[in-house]
């Protein structure tokens, strides 16, 4: 039955060291559809060699290619994957269980990600669960919010797996520093365009908070030294967002 069939969809650029590994963990989904933005190495060849259908185009922003990505598939039910994540088998045992079901009971399914950190997953924190809507019937669900953070917005029942995917974000140090820099720029420019402003105490006082709320409230400090770097370069990105959001409030350059 179509209603049981299952797409994954990936988008990518660049992404030629993790693409096979993520698309492997993705053999039992009934279509496998990569959207690349002209990635300069062989992420494609890569894809299309294992099967994936490849779809080259344009850079829009993660929020509007996640969501093209989704119309392009041939199923109604969708798995969203990152290139730099892996369904687990456990992950995968949970949800063929619910497609043998139908999808039965809800329209959306979120599910955690454990983020592996220079040799480690990380188990708490503002890592951990870090849930998502990531497995969701199309005809009820579209890509919302800001071009970068996206997120899912069902209409209907949202379920909660329990297996996580395994998320390896950062090659190294300087590629989590640099990623939350643009990241950091990009929203500071989103939530601008959208009408926020920012003041001096947002960005004294958020950062602080975020970095205060993962180490202390969420335990981050039980993962050692990880779970303090990760955070403390955390805290920088929201400084680095609030700061460029309070300067372009007063109609400075960023």
């Amino acid at each position: 039955m179509s209603a049981t069939r299952l797409a994954a969809c990936i988008i990518t650029r660049n992404e030629a060291a993790r693409i096979a590994s993520c698309i492997e963990a993705l053999r039992f989904c009934d279509e496998i559809v990569v959207v690349d933005s002209h990635s300069e190495d062989d992420t494609r060849a890569i894809a299309a060699r294992l099967g994936a259908r490849v779809i080259e185009r344009d850079w829009p922003g993660y929020r509007t290619q996640k969501q093209f990505a989704t119309d392009a598939a041939g199923c109604d039910w969708v798995l969203s994957i990152d290139a730099d994540e892996v369904v687990t088998v456990a992950l995968r045992a949970q949800i063929e269980a619910l497609r043998a079901g139908g999808f039965a009971g809800a329209r959306g399914w979120t599910i955690p990600r454990s983020t592996e950190y220079f040799g480690r997953f990380l188990r708490h924190g503002n890592a951990w669960p870090d849930r998502q809507v990531r497995l969701y019937d199309r005809r009820a669900a579209r890509w919302v919010g800001y071009e970068v953070h996206e997120k899912i917005a069902v209409e209907g029942p949202v379920g909660a797996l329990s297996a996580p995917l395994e998320h390896y974000a950062y090659r190294d140090l300087d590629d989590q520093l640099a990623r939350l820099d643009r990241y950091a720029s990009l929203m500071a420019a989103q939530m601008h365009a959208a009408g926020r402003r920012a003041g001096l105490a947002q960005v004294l006082l958020n950062p602080a908070w975020r970095l205060f709320r993962g180490l202390v409230i969420k335990r981050g400090l039980l993962d050692g030294w990880r779970g303090w770097m990760f955070h403390v370069a955390e805290a920088g990105y929201v400084r680095r967002k609030y700061l460029r959001l309070w300067a372009r409030s007063r109609g400075i350059k960023t």
